[in-house]
């Protein structure tokens, strides 16, 4: 244990992994959240913007627990996702601070360095600050996709560096291993989901070069970020030199939460649908989780990558399950 059953059961013109994806994607209405937004400063001169939402709303009484919720890749804080998952948490009390990573506020970062899969420096940055902020009994974490991964790694790598006031973390879609995960977006139709981001990976480089001469010196750039095709190629000339990694196998290696998952010491659900494109098998870690008194692990049959959309309800299973989740162990 805990191997969980999931209740998620959406209605047949809702299933299948693609659609489950793309649904809440393209046709889910906006969610109105009134942000205010605060930067946070970072000790390597760079910065984060932090966008806060209370359950008191503008101008309100703080709370006395905090969610911070962290977006997936080449998201920000007014993705549909993050909104709905905003507007749940308030709603059943809680405030919540939606971190931006850095250059994905609407503002590029200030040095050559970016984010990436298994940034926890900055995670834990936005966390201790949140916890200042409004002096919070409890605090959890909630991570998207590549977030999840985040929060995952986090809460293994290191536990003693873990705040004592966060009591849980909800990990939704998570690549914990990340080369696995980027073998099943090399193959079939996941291909249109790494066209897709790749897209906005190289617009962000290019807008790098232009505003930083000099930050990537020594790396591809015009045709040779052009002709890039995948995350893997990406990963090689990007990702891993900016970051300190020698190669995209040592980013992979280094940064798949999966390694860490036997730190965890407190509650973690992992819900990962089994139909999710982005995940590749080693992406649900079973064997760990019935060895685990800590790890949840759910994997509905459908749900795809970041969706779990139920007919006639404007909340997502994976909300409702995280307010469930957060609301039993917080």
């Amino acid at each position: 244990m805990p191997l969980v059953p999931s209740a998620f059961c959406p209605p047949f013109y809702l299933r299948g992994g693609h659609v489950q994806t793309l649904y809440p994607f393209l046709l889910r209405a906006p969610v109105p959240v009134d942000y205010r937004r605060e930067r946070l400063e970072l000790p390597d001169s760079d910065f984060v913007d932090l966008d806060w939402s209370l359950a008191a709303g503008p101008g309100g009484a703080r709370a006395a627990r905090v969610a911070l919720v962290i977006h997936g890749l080449e998201g920000h804080s007014r993705r549909k996702y993050v909104r709905g998952m905003v507007r749940a948490l308030n709603a059943a009390g809680w405030d919540v601070c939606a971190m931006n990573h850095r250059g994905c506020s609407g503002e590029p970062n200030r040095l050559a360095r970016t984010y990436h899969s298994g940034e926890t420096g900055d995670l834990h940055a936005a966390l201790v600050r949140a916890l200042g902020a409004g002096g919070y009994a409890s605090a959890a974490l909630v991570g998207f996709s590549m977030g999840g991964n985040q929060v995952a790694k986090y809460l293994g790598e290191e536990p003693g560096r873990v705040p004592p006031q966060v009591r849980a973390g909800v990990a939704v879609s998570a690549p914990l291993d990340l080369a696995a995960s980027v073998r099943a977006l090399e193959r079939g139709p996941a291909r249109v989901y790494q066209a897709y981001l790749m897209r906005s990976l190289k617009e962000k480089m290019r807008a790098k070069a232009a505003a930083q001469p000099g930050a990537l010196a020594g790396l591809p750039q015009g045709p040779g970020l052009d002709a890039m095709r995948t995350f893997r190629e990406f990963d090689d000339a990007y990702t891993a030199p900016l970051n300190g990694f020698a190669d995209a196998r040592d980013y992979y290696a280094r940064n798949g939460a999966v390694r860490v998952l036997e730190g965890v010491g407190l509650p973690l659900l992992v819900l990962c649908a089994a139909d999710d494109p982005f995940l590749g098998p080693e992406c649900y870690p079973r064997a760990l989780a019935l060895a685990s008194a800590v790890l949840h692990l759910e994997t509905p049959a459908t749900g795809g990558h970041v969706g779990f959309a139920a007919a006639r309800s404007a909340a997502t299973y994976a909300e409702n399950r995280t307010v469930e989740f957060l609301g039993t162990h917080c």
